[in-house]
């Protein structure tokens, strides 16, 4: 790839010869996708319909908080309960906004379109690469791939619902949670961050056979809220 083809991008030069940036959108766009598969299936086990379901992976597109609603409506959890559950996971799409914004300083509809497809993996593709193109690059690569594979792999799970039988007996409710781990996992080399996950799981697990299905992810949300205030004001 030449120094121009460099400074102004070209998807038929970025076909021919993916630069590094796009070449890791994909690949995590694929792996991300094909996820969509579980929840597809798990939402229709749980109660939802295919249009509802296809809903929340168009308008919600978070996958965390899709899990979270659904794991609550399928616990038998209200409305309410599994709003509120999946509206914490996805506050810290919020905060990947602000970061994109300064990243990228996208104006008019781009800036809409890019808050909606802001999410763990496009804000991690972008943010891994160092120069200004490649972060673009980066970001609309797998969010814009991973938008499509995953509401694609959506309906395809949800159509293949009913034939698949219970999604538990094929592992497809444990394919979320290796998921977030697999995309987790990288993130807790500092001590801190392996310290508040094992906080928050062992919380999550106590307060299970206590609470109705939904509040015990809130209240791990609350711990992940009230550890990052006390430590952001001690640095």
């Amino acid at each position: 790839m030449t120094p121009a083809d460099d400074a102004k991008p070209s998807w038929w030069v970025l076909l021919r010869q993916p630069s590094p940036a796009v070449r890791m959108g994909l690949s995590i766009a694929v792996a991300t996708g094909l996820y969509g598969i579980s929840f597809g299936a798990l939402s229709v086990t749980a109660g939802l319909n295919l249009w509802q379901t296809q809903l929340l992976s168009a308008l919600m597109f978070t996958g965390g908080s899709q899990f979270a609603f659904v794991g609550v409506v399928a616990s038998g959890g209200a409305g309410v309960a599994a709003l509120g559950a999946a509206s914490l996971l996805g506050v810290r799409n919020a905060v990947y906004g602000m970061q994109m914004q300064r990243l990228l300083q996208l104006r008019g509809w781009r800036r809409w379109l890019a808050a909606h497809l802001t999410i763990d993996e496009s804000a991690a593709t972008a943010l891994a690469q160092s120069s200004a193109i490649e972060q673009q690059r980066g970001f609309w690569t797998a969010g814009l791939g991973v938008f499509v594979l995953w509401n694609a792999c959506t309906l395809l799970g949800a159509l293949l619902g009913d034939a698949l039988g219970q999604p538990q007996q094929w592992g497809l409710d444990g394919a979320a949670v290796a998921a977030f781990l697999g995309l987790l996992w990288p993130r807790l080399a500092q001590r801190d961050g392996l310290a508040l996950a094992l906080a928050a799981g062992l919380l999550t697990a106590l307060a299970i056979p206590w609470l109705p299905p939904g509040l015990p992810i809130v209240l791990a949300a609350v711990l992940g809220l009230a550890w990052g205030w006390l430590c952001g004001g001690q640095r």
